[in-house]
């Protein structure tokens, strides 16, 4: 076995932070409230605690803990811009992208708000996030979408590498204004301790099997019983499908994985000049991700989905350790001055997609509220699309943000792109282009320079 992958630790929760020790009582026969919240990640959390706010009396259903899901698994970016293809977006949705641009830009400032006013210890740097170009094509591509962005109103720092504070291994990039990074298990945690600490009244180890409304309110079954409310806000992302009163199709499941090495010597990654700290996302198709931690590790991951398909209920699982070694192959290939610093940890779980590529919101009657797939970019938004749909629970009203993501189907149209061959003809294309766009040889170059001036050579041209 290779001596870098020896010890990886693989889990299906998150490496960023250990479950809790104190869970919260399952749902024991019947509860009645008047605004059932169901999934306890942070869109779940922030929905019930807006609802608090608004001295509503609500109940948060979680089937296992709070912050369990993707809250606690991602990458730890708050992005200020939608997720998905700026390009495609612009022309399947021309009329809903102003909407959604400034829902996604005020997505942030919300996130940001809700650490202040929870005062969440979460390691959260305010230093944009850097769409990151690998290749000469794919900073075009970063231009293109700057530059819809800017006729939106929503302007970043263009620039090269240098410029924009990021390794030199990259060709350059775009860094949102708003958002940065910072640790999602903690500020799930955080959340979750102002829910308990709130008027919420929180069911923890509760997993809903059926939820339908009969006689005016909305009956949810418990493995341990039953809440009666007389609304409620389904916030379970890739989970959405295990319920019929969900449109179908509502989201597609994925499986996807991120990966932290051992702690980097300091001095090793002042070498790498990034100097801005500012988590990166590539411009591949199916991106990948790559941030430094306050405890100076980086995590890294997705460039690979894997299809959940339509079957429910979706199980946990470990992460694959092929998938863990391609990501890794990957990350000394971007970064070889570092190609002999193991992998400590893996985690991976399920995210959703739409078919749209758009966050999409909707309602059932008029008493059941629905929303996921966030594409990628759930943290700060879902957080943000959950405090919106507690208002319109309160108000039977929506502001012009939730009008931007609104829709009520009775079923969507599965989504193309999130199937096994297609999500294998895009890997595919992406790792040609790395091949022929030279996205591996200006690491290469990069890192020789780098030990050429650290032998008091000139650089390498």
């Amino acid at each position: 076995m290779n001596p870098r992958y020896r010890d990886v630790e693989y889990t299906s929760f998150s490496g960023w932070i250990d479950p809790p020790t104190d869970l919260v009582a399952p749902v024991q026969g019947t509860v009645q409230c008047d605004v059932a919240v169901v999934g306890g990640g942070v869109g779940g959390m922030a929905t019930a605690l807006r609802l608090a706010e608004r001295g509503v009396d609500v109940a948060l259903i979680e089937s296992e803990f709070c912050g369990y899901g993707a809250s606690s698994r991602n990458g730890g970016q708050i992005a200020s811009a939608p997720g998905g293809d700026l390009r495609m977006l612009k022309v399947l949705s021309p009329k809903k992208l102003p909407g959604m641009v400034r829902f996604a830009d005020n997505a942030a400032s919300y996130a940001e708000k809700l650490i202040e006013d929870h005062r969440i210890d979460c390691d959260y740097e305010p230093n944009g996030m850097v769409w990151a170009a690998v290749s000469p094509i794919q900073m075009l591509r970063v231009k293109t979408f700057a530059a819809i962005l800017s006729s939106l109103g929503v302007h970043g720092e263009l620039g090269t590498a240098k410029e924009i504070g990021i390794p030199e291994a990259f060709v350059g990039g775009m860094r949102e204004r708003r958002g940065g990074m910072l640790n999602p298990g903690k500020l799930s945690r955080g959340l979750r301790r102002a829910v308990i600490d709130s008027s919420v009244r929180l069911f923890e180890q509760s997993r809903v099997v059926d939820v339908q409304r009969r006689d005016g309110m909305v009956i949810m079954t418990t493995t341990g019983g039953e809440v009666i409310a007389n609304s409620a806000i389904l916030s379970t992302n890739s989970y959405s499908g295990e319920w019929d009163i969900i449109p179908k199709n509502f989201t597609t499941p994925a499986w996807i994985i991120e990966v932290e090495t051992a702690p980097i010597d300091p001095e090793r990654i002042a070498a790498l000049g990034w100097t801005s700290r500012s988590g990166m996302v590539t411009q591949h198709q199916i991106m990948e991700n790559y941030r430094l931690t306050a405890h100076n590790t980086m995590v890294f991951g997705v460039r690979r989905l894997e299809a959940g398909g339509q079957t429910y209920p979706l199980l946990p699982r470990n992460p694959d350790p092929g998938m863990m070694r391609e990501l890794a192959e990957t990350f000394y290939k971007r970064f070889p001055t570092l190609s002999d610093v193991p992998i400590a940890r893996c985690w991976g779980g399920w995210i959703s997609f739409s078919s749209s590529w758009t966050t999409v919101a909707g309602r059932v009657g008029d008493n059941v509220y629905y929303s996921s797939s966030c594409n990628g970019h759930g943290l700060a938004q879902a957080a943000y699309l959950g405090s919106l749909l507690a208002d319109a629970a309160v108000d039977g009203t929506r502001s012009e943000d939730l009008d931007s993501v609104w829709e009520v189907k009775g079923s969507y149209m599965p989504s193309p792109a999130i199937r096994p061959i297609p999500l294998r003809a895009v890997w595919l294309f992406d790792r040609i282009s790395d091949v022929f766009n030279g996205g591996y040889r200006r690491a290469r170059r990069a890192a020789s320079a780098a030990r050429s001036s650290d032998a008091g050579a000139g650089p390498v041209a």
